[in-house]
């Protein structure tokens, strides 16, 4: 029933046609806005990164959130961006939107064989060996060239373990991970009781690295899972909070017993 009023509901999407005339519509405004707005005219590539940043962990928020209105705005947001960048690479003749475009397509079409040549592939891991090789071939000296240098260190390591495996360079079974995972604990937790918290993080940066790789092995993406975990947390420390302000309480004044009932009454919500 419930996938039935969904279907009912959704609105027909516009057609080729129109999402073109949408998109010239916004290649117009930008025109438009550089010319003539104060503060669009005084951007530049670099003042406009952080805020693109902040724009693309925005669109994750609504993708985790999985609200489908957010993203859509969100989208939005981010689409500016990239048309931003491209009118003023247009100023200085470098590229336009129309470079940007054709250097996409042109790219996709040489990563996908399978598709636009007389490559045979099985399955997807073949589809991304093939990838990884091509890029090779393109001059990348590494297969690991492609991982931005800021990513953040937990994406980077999903990145780095998914290129790398993409080349054959991966275990056999998750069971032989998940034993370098009790290794690495192991090693850890030596280093604990040695006390010299240099070789601590070291060791503490390998387990972390072998979680990340046995989660990846398993299926399960650990940025995401993180992320689950964040939210849970962030929820019911709120609702702690919360509870303790109806009471006339601070978290400062309480106890750690009485901040645990409201924490046990939040995991039940």
């Amino acid at each position: 029933m419930t996938q039935l009023i969904h279907t009912l509901l959704k609105r027909p999407m516009n057609s080729r046609e129109e999402q073109l005339k949408a998109f010239d519509r916004l290649l117009t405004i930008m025109d438009e806005l550089r010319l003539k707005c104060p503060w669009d005219q005084k951007q530049t590539m670099e003042s406009l990164r952080l805020l693109t940043l902040e724009e693309t962990y925005e669109l994750a928020d609504a993708i985790l959130d999985n609200d489908l209105q957010e993203v859509k705005k969100e989208l939005g947001d981010v689409l500016l961006h990239i048309v931003f960048y491209a009118k003023i690479g247009s100023e200085s003749g470098a590229f336009d939107m129309g470079d940007v475009s054709h250097e996409i397509c042109e790219k996709l079409i040489h990563r996908h064989p399978h598709i636009y040549g007389d490559v045979s592939v099985e399955n997807e891991e073949e589809v991304k060996k093939n990838w990884e090789q091509l890029k090779l071939k393109e001059g990348n000296k590494s297969v690991l060239s492609g991982v931005p240098k800021g990513l953040p260190a937990l994406i980077k390591a999903y990145r780095m373990q998914e290129k790398a495996a993409g080349v054959g360079f991966d275990w056999e079974k998750p069971e032989q991970v998940w034993e370098k995972v009790k290794e690495e604990l192991g090693e850890f937790n030596d280093e604990v009781k040695k006390g010299d918290t240099d070789a601590m993080e070291a060791e503490f940066g390998d387990l972390i690295f072998s979680m990340i790789n046995y989660a990846r092995a398993i299926g399960i993406n650990p940025e995401n899972a993180l992320e689950r975990t964040n939210t849970k947390f962030k929820k019911r420390f709120t609702y702690l909070e919360s509870q303790a302000q109806l009471k006339g309480l601070t978290l400062s004044e309480m106890s750690l017993e009485e901040m645990d009932v409201f924490w046990n009454a939040a995991k039940k919500l």
